[in-house]
């Protein structure tokens, strides 16, 4: 008999940033008010699920996200370094909004490459790390489900992956807005398809409805 496995893919809410930095994997910062209501809306729409493993990054805004639902289906959080932020050069700046930003004279070297890419860590080594955490989640979670709390590039990566598309992307077109859900179902190890859902979607800023790209985050 095939056994069905599912692992979501939660993308953690909204964070109080107001200077806009890209923070990336700098610790210290938290969910906004608005943050925290979209975390427990996607928990309470999770509740009747057979949910027995919850995985999360260790940075704050995972760890706050993931909290609702710890609560919600009594599960110990397990943080595991592997679904963290990605790694990016221009962590701590504050570059404006829109890809001009990103154009001064002195980020040109940064940006030689869009396809490794060279301002950050590189895809292949991030499909990596998800991967062996998708596994090893599936595996404890073998004929149940699981969720795993990340971040969007982490998250965004890891589909391209299972669907077999280029990882070079434009970051404009990512459909993994904040509290979204990338739900990855497997029949024994095999992948079998992927479903897109956004629980907090009505609690999203206009701006934000849809896809969105924020760095860092």
């Amino acid at each position: 008999m095939t056994t069905r496995t599912i692992v979501h893919l939660m993308r953690h809410g909204e964070v109080h940033n107001p200077l806009g930095v890209l923070y990336g994997r700098i610790a210290g910062y938290y969910l906004s008010d608005l943050g925290h209501e979209m975390a427990a809306k996607v928990a309470e729409s999770l509740k009747g699920h057979p949910i027995t493993h919850l995985v999360a990054s260790p940075l704050e805004r995972a760890q706050e996200t993931a909290t609702p639902l710890s609560q919600i289906l009594s599960l110990p959080i397990t943080n595991d370094e592997r679904v963290i932020e990605a790694g990016n050069k221009f962590e701590g700046k504050t570059v404006g909004v829109g890809p001009k930003a990103f154009l001064r004279p002195d980020r040109w070297w940064l940006l030689r490459n869009p396809m490794r890419p060279s301002w950050g860590e590189p895809y292949l080594e991030i499909a990596a790390r998800m991967r062996a955490a998708i596994d090893d989640a599936r595996e404890t979670a073998r004929g149940s489900e699981a969720v795993i709390v990340s971040h969007q590039l982490p998250v965004w990566t890891a589909r391209r992956m299972y669907e077999q598309k280029r990882y070079a992307h434009d970051p404009r077109n990512r459909q993994c807005t904040l509290a979204s859900l990338t739900s990855l179902t497997f029949e024994d190890d095999q992948f079998t398809g992927v479903v897109y859902s956004e629980p907090a979607g009505d609690l999203l800023p206009d701006p934000l409805k849809g896809n969105t790209f924020s760095g860092g985050a």
